[in-house]
């Protein structure tokens, strides 16, 4: 691996590249914060995609391009002296020394939850008014559930044990249930959002992240179907003249895959 020495100069290489972007490139003289923000989402999610197909090759590419857009956004920054990229770093560093005073103060933690605790609690200290002020407004719904539920758990706001979560989740099965039978739409749809939280709650003391665990059912079910079409392909057959009995024939040979 580099050392840190080539790190930092491999650091400085991009900064100078930044420099000359967007000092001689058309498009980049004209990106804006606004203008980069969609971009940076969509590289943030491709990481994101890297990560999950465990494609460590792919991981390292999309972190150069979402580290790009750091670089992109403290270039911009550093021209209205707003700030540059040191004072990116620096605040970083000492929110990081702030918050981890179990490694750099005498504080004592017995766990990684007691760590979570502390963070929540520094934070509040800083000025927040709710632990709940640091869940970005835009984030995806499943997500924001579960970054909700991390931040209230880190103040003791959370269920005890596993089997309770369970109990929960089907309370709001039956609920909704009892909505579907009503035929109130607005009462159904509500009612599914809370199963659909309690769920997302129950992956968590499964230790299970809903997000990945979601998204691999859904490469799961695109592999299996684009099989079914493929083999509809063969027989010279569109899949809306087959019948469901013959995609069940496919479907389960692509289960056996």
């Amino acid at each position: 691996m580099n050392t840190r020495q080539q790190q930092l100069e491999a650091f400085n290489r991009l900064l100078d590249i930044m420099d000359d972007l967007r000092s001689n490139c058309p498009w980049d003289k004209k990106q804006t914060f606004e203008s980069l923000r969609h971009l940076t989402i969509e590289e943030t999610y491709e990481l994101g995609d890297a990560i999950l197909n465990n494609d460590l090759q792919e991981i390292k590419k999309e972190l150069g391009d979402l580290l790009l857009h750091i670089v992109f956004y403290a270039k911009i920054g550093s021209e209205t002296s707003a700030f540059d990229m040191a004072d990116v770093c620096n605040d970083i560093c000492d929110k990081l020394i702030h918050r981890h005073p179990h490694i750099y103060s005498d504080v004592v933690v017995a766990d990684e939850e007691e760590v979570k605790q502390n963070w929540e609690k520094l934070k509040l200290k800083e000025g927040k008014k709710s632990v709940l002020e640091g869940v970005p407004k835009s984030l995806p719904a499943l997500v924001k559930a579960s970054r909700i539920q991390d931040k209230v758990k880190g103040v003791g706001f959370d269920w005890e044990e596993p089997h309770q979560v369970w109990d929960k989740v089907q309370e709001e099965l039956q609920e909704l249930q009892d909505e579907v039978a009503i035929g109130n739409q607005d009462k159904i749809e509500a009612e599914f959002g809370d199963v659909l939280f309690s769920m997302i709650n129950y992956a968590r003391f499964l230790k299970v992240n809903p997000e990945d665990a979601l998204e691999r059912t859904n490469k799961k079910f695109m592999k299996r179907f684009m099989y079914l079409e493929s083999k509809a392909s063969e027989l010279g057959k569109p899949l809306m003249d087959m019948t469901l009995a013959e995609m069940d024939v496919f479907w389960n040979e692509a289960k056996k895959l």
